[in-house]
């Protein structure tokens, strides 16, 4: 590996890192509002969550980095008052998390790309169940929105 796929390797693994820490603070927003019926999941979905960024952060020693350490809070992209927010919430995690994925998985050869690809589908897959509806391109943003302004979608766009 070239010192510069090496280089983009790290900043990448460096931004899934990240994406992960806000998660698992994100989750503990989530499992403090969410209803009694969702609580397994949104346990289920932290400790996923928790898993990948420690092997992120293990990836991220084995290319000679320093993992990226966590903030002491992160800012919510809205109030988080009730369950229904909570699961937005949720959904919201994990689309994000799905967008460094993509770019990890852009960034990243061989089993990295493999870790990365598995945790795109992952996150996709726990958006899908949380929004109760799936998008066209997870975890590219901006392929998902030029799908859904298509002429032809049948999504009406806000």
């Amino acid at each position: 590996m070239s010192d510069e796929q090496a280089k983009r390797e790290l900043a990448a693994l460096q931004a899934a890192l990240a994406a992960e820490h806000a998660a698992v603070y994100g989750y503990g927003v989530v499992g403090g509002r969410i209803r009694e019926g969702r609580r397994t999941e949104a346990k289920s979905a932290y400790d996923a969550h928790r898993a990948r960024r420690d092997a992120l952060a293990r990836e991220v020693r084995d290319l000679g980095g320093t993992p990226a350490a966590a903030a002491a809070g992160y800012a919510l992209p809205f109030p988080v008052p009730d369950s229904d927010a909570a699961v937005r919430l949720a959904a919201e995690l994990e689309d994000r998390v799905a967008g460094v994925y993509s770019d990890l998985v852009r960034a990243t050869v061989d089993g990295r790309r493999s870790m990365a690809t598995e945790a795109l589908r992952e996150a996709a897959v726990r958006a899908v169940r949380w929004r109760g509806e799936s998008v066209a391109f997870p975890g590219l943003a901006e392929r998902a929105a030029t799908a859904s302004a298509s002429p032809t979608s049948a999504t009406p766009t806000a």
